[in-house]
């Protein structure tokens, strides 16, 4: 009797079998390779594309194929020419808008710049049946009536129960009536997030209870608001209860002013007008709660008190982030965990300028939380390695994730060796480069001044230096530490700082490294006061393939400088030198700016340096830059994506304020189209 074969090849697979594999293929690469096998994976392929983002020009939209059907989440935001009207530089907008919509009739999901309410004036009807929306624009606003951004989505989307304004510059008055005028949409959102970071200006009480009062059915709100009682429309505790009575099914609530200045001790000059009693009513108000968010611009102290009751009040409640608050945890002499503590189901948390914050509250909320996952450290000066070490070791099991940041107890080497205890699984990380007495004299240490995070205290910090550095000057190791999981590494460095003492201080080796997130601020008018930023030394992580390097909040002249001052050509080539070094296939780069002219340019050192990148694919420059310097960028031979983004705000306003127009972007982008692409 013949054996029959067990083995089971893909073209063999039912089509019900392939399509649910095909829909659990998350990279867009991978997806795109299954798609040129066979014309059969090729239609199923398609069949389960549920999200797409379109990176085209706008002028080939009427080219755009009818074999993605399936999607549901599309995304025009980053259509090129980036930040242009959509649809203005067609002779029939509107016909390309229906062609829109016959190319993607599933669409539930949309994403677009909408930089005139036109733009959603002719996308709106034709997608009636939209769930959710974002809105993006960093360009100034028009000068329409109030509420006009929003009318067209208003009127035709009567199923929309998500709106993202997160990215969308508008004033705050804009919302309010707009909703007012539409109670219908209103009632039918669940999801409203107007959290604007980048932005100033926060709403206002009134705002905030109008927006709730006609959105009683939110489960999920996050907004930027101001705390600050010294200013009219204040958030108070007649605030908070209102809009707890207006939205009692919130899950989520995200309210945030980040416009706290602490003095040396980590309080602000004044306490912030909500008491205790207020936020335990707002807790009791809200039994669906599982996710918090409070970051109030003033004290709020013995807040233990609220924070006791959080448990009982909320017990859904899964992620906490507190700002400005100030005693936590009882006094941790008394019997039993208290405060904070008592929250057993948290998995994320985060502490913000907590300035009574010390080593044993760390130790108790270790105890009383065991399934944080999460956990962020900002501002707090009382806690040290001893403190985190403790904290890490008895959560060794669960947490995965951790940022420390502008603790002046901890610099670098401290931060690393207190987590120890999670080196071999820890999968996320940021810590602030701050070398002490490593990488560069203690005398120079203490005299510099650009760097914005407080440098850690003599006594503590800025002598120490990692027990796996030799100490004795010359980068020795007296034992190698892997970081087995490490996935994500973020740093924040100041400007004149170098990156080259990072793998003194144990973190040298990282094998499943894929991402890396550097942040530099500072002033950058006078010379850099290092000879290299050291981007070099990250190429001893094998894996590294994206970075975002984000250069933003170094200031300094775009133009020519003052004698003896230095223009940001100078630091460019500080920042980017020895990237060719990394082997990147993705970078995000945020050029620094002058405030003064508000430009944010790619200049000529950096575009020459960013061409010796030979397997860089996608390159995204959130700034402008000159056609003839864009050109430098061909010689890279695998880059297949680029774009311009000045997605800061306020982004210019026209042509005559960029160096890159719109006939540049399109000469640009068809000299790169025209290329071969190896791969």
């Amino acid at each position: 009797m013949a054996e029959t074969s067990s083995i089971v090849y893909c073209r063999e697979l039912p089509d019900v079998i392939l399509s649910i594999i095909f829909s659990l293929v998350t990279d867009i690469r991978t997806r795109n390779a299954i798609s040129l096998v066979c014309i059969k994976w090729h239609l199923l392929e398609r069949s389960t594309r549920t999200s797409l983002t379109l990176r085209g020009n706008v002028r080939d939209l009427v080219l755009l194929p009818t074999c993605f059907r399936a999607v549901t989440h599309l995304d025009l935001s980053r259509v090129s020419p980036w930040g242009y009207p959509l649809l203005d530089s067609s002779s029939d907008p509107p016909l390309i808008a229906q062609h829109l919509r016959i190319v993607f009739p599933s669409v539930v999901s949309l994403t677009v710049y909408a930089r005139n309410p036109s733009t959603l004036g002719l996308l709106a009807p034709q997608w009636p049946n939209l769930l959710h929306v974002k809105l993006i624009r960093w360009h100034p606003r028009p000068l329409v009536p109030p509420g006009a951004d929003f009318l067209p989505l208003f009127e035709h989307c009567h199923s929309l129960s998500s709106l993202d304004l997160s990215n969308f510059y508008c004033w705050t008055e804009d919302l309010p009536p707009a909703l007012q005028a539409h109670p219908s949409f209103g009632a039918s959102l669940s999801h409203l997030n107007i959290l604007r970071h980048s932005f100033s200006e926060g709403f206002k009480s009134h705002e905030l209870l109008a927006i709730t009062a006609v959105c009683p059915n939110l489960q999920k709100l996050l907004a930027t608001c101001t705390f600050d009682y010294r200013f009219i429309g204040f958030v108070s505790d007649e605030t908070l209860l209102s809009l707890v009575s207006n939205c009692p099914r919130l899950s989520l609530l995200h309210l945030d002013d980040t416009k706290a200045e602490t003095n040396d001790e980590g309080y602000t000059s004044e306490d912030a007008r909500i008491t205790h009693t207020a936020l335990i009513d707002v807790f009791s108000g809200l039994p669906l709660l599982e996710d918090l968010a409070l970051n109030v611009c003033h004290n709020v102290r013995d807040a233990w008190q609220s924070l006791e009751l959080l448990n009982s009040k909320c017990p859904l409640l899964k992620s906490l982030k507190l700002g400005q608050f100030h005693g936590i945890c009882r006094d941790t002499d008394s019997d039993g965990p208290n405060g904070i503590a008592l929250c057993v189901g948290l998995e994320s948390l985060s502490i913000e300028n907590s300035a009574d914050l010390t080593d044993s509250t760390l130790v108790a909320i270790s105890h009383g939380c065991p399934n944080l996952s999460k956990f962020e450290v900002q501002g707090c000066n009382r806690i040290t390695e001893t403190g985190i070490s403790t904290f890490v070791r008895v959560l060794q099991k669960t947490l995965v994730n951790v940022k420390i940041s502008d603790c002046r107890n901890l610099n670098a080497a401290s931060s690393l060796d207190a987590l120890e205890p999670i080196r071999t699984h820890i999968k996320r990380l940021h810590v602030d480069c701050v070398w002490g007495s490593i990488g560069k004299p203690e005398t120079e240490a203490a005299t510099s001044s650009s760097n914005k995070r407080q440098r850690p205290s003599e006594e503590t910090g800025s002598k120490k230096i990692s027990k796996y550095y030799d100490g004795n000057g010359n980068g020795g190791l007296v034992k190698s530490r892997t970081w087995t999981k490490l996935e994500c590494l973020s740093l924040w460095i100041a400007v004149d700082e170098s990156l080259n003492p990072l793998t003194k201080v144990g973190l040298d080796n990282c094998p499943a490294l894929e991402e890396i997130r550097i942040k530099t601020e500072g002033d950058c008018r006078q010379r850099p006061a290092v000879d290299a930023f050291g981007l070099g030394s990250l190429a001893g992580y094998p894996n590294l393939s994206r970075m975002e390097l984000d250069c933003g909040s170094a200031i300094g002249y775009a133009l020519t400088a003052p004698l003896d001052h230095a223009d940001l050509s100078l630091w460019e080539r500080f920042f980017l030198m020895e990237i060719a070094d990394l082997n990147l296939s993705e970078l995000n780069y945020w050029p620094p700016q002058d405030m003064d002219v508000n430009q944010r340019s790619l200049l000529l050192p950096g575009a020459g340096l960013l061409a010796q990148c030979r397997n860089l694919r996608k390159l995204f420059i959130h700034g402008t830059a000159h056609e003839h310097f864009m050109m430098f960028l061909l010689q890279i031979p695998t880059l297949r994506d680029v774009q311009l983004r000045e997605d800061y705000y306020p982004a210019p306003e026209d042509d005559t304020r960029t160096e890159m127009r719109v006939d540049s972007c399109y000469r640009f982008e068809a000299a790169l189209n025209q290329r071969q692409i190896p791969d």
